[in-house]
């Protein structure tokens, strides 16, 4: 069984405790997540099985979505409402002046990532030394936010907030961050991924559904398959009397392959062999004027 599952991560469990719910529901060994969701936040965590783990990287790559709530006037020690309370402040809810605040952090920015996190350094994760009371200077990340949206108001002293961000950005801390920024200190007070790459939350099932569906041996209706997940790319399609050195893990130069569209230097695709079997993911270079494609992952 290859592909990815579309998995609504319920609160309470860790991408990790997803997984392995996964693999003994499936009884496989061959699973892994695409990014860490932490244990208070829902939503959205594509699952990969068999040779669907060699895409994690490329879906952790993606593009990601996020309904969080903020909370203003209290500083947490974890940014999230699971964390100690470090400081309040009397919130102003000037709703023109949360627009402004937020607006400002659309773009391009830095972000330092808070101290309960994964990140690991000289070896040993943040939240463990958090944990033991350290707290050590972090270099600020540069991050992608592509949007925020408010969807509403709710005074005195919460916004609920649609976030569209590069990989990489805390949400906690965007909301930390926004709640400096008006003066007041704030918290996220809960968050839901709604979308990852193409992975929808409308489309997720539950830990329970995924149980149902493979007692009732339905789960092929629920797996995502490895060319269906890359469709984003464009397909390549090599040559019968070049399947050899295909398979072999070689690059196939232009008069051995066609394309479905024009293609670019740098631009990844998939390649597909003379039969339409998907063989892996390669990057389109160039010599001169030639163009020829070499292997980034192979699917085989």
């Amino acid at each position: 069984m290859d592909g990815i599952l579309n998995i609504y991560k319920e609160k309470g469990f860790t991408s990790h405790d997803v997984v392995a719910v996964v693999r003994k529901t499936l009884h496989m060994k061959k699973v892994g997540h695409t990014g860490t969701l932490d244990p208070d936040a829902q939503g959205v965590l594509p699952i990969c099985v068999g040779k669907g783990t060699k895409l994690a990287e490329i879906i952790m790559d993606g593009r990601k979505s996020y309904r969080a709530i903020l909370h203003l006037g209290i500083t947490t020690t974890t940014e999230d409402a699971s964390g100690e309370v470090l400081e309040e402040k009397p919130v102003a809810f000037d709703e023109e002046k949360i627009r402004e605040a937020v607006k400002a952090f659309i773009g391009e920015i830095e972000q330092v990532p808070p101290m309960y996190s994964a990140i690991k350094i000289n070896g040993k994760k943040l939240y463990e030394l958090a944990r033991e009371g350290k707290e050590i200077e972090r270099k600020a990340r540069k991050i992608t936010v592509f949007d925020i949206r408010i969807r509403r108001f709710l005074p005195p002293f919460q916004v609920e907030i649609d976030v569209d961000c590069s990989k990489g950005t805390y949400i906690r801390t965007l909301c930390a961050d926004i709640g400096k920024a008006l003066g007041c200190g704030g918290h996220m007070a809960s968050l839901l991924r709604t979308a990852t790459g193409g992975f929808l939350l409308e489309n997720a099932i539950s830990l329970g559904e995924l149980k149902a569906l493979e007692e009732s041996g339905q789960i092929e209706t629920a797996l995502l398959k490895l060319e269906d997940a890359l469709g984003e790319y464009e397909k390549v399609f090599v040559l019968e009397k070049a399947t050899k050195l295909l398979y072999n893990g070689g690059k196939i130069r232009g008069h051995f392959f066609r394309a479905e569209k024009e293609l670019e230097k740098g631009q990844v695709v998939t390649v597909f062999d003379h039969e339409k079997n998907l063989v892996g993911i390669y990057s389109v270079m160039q010599e001169g004027e030639d163009f020829f494609i070499k292997p980034f992952k192979m699917l085989i």
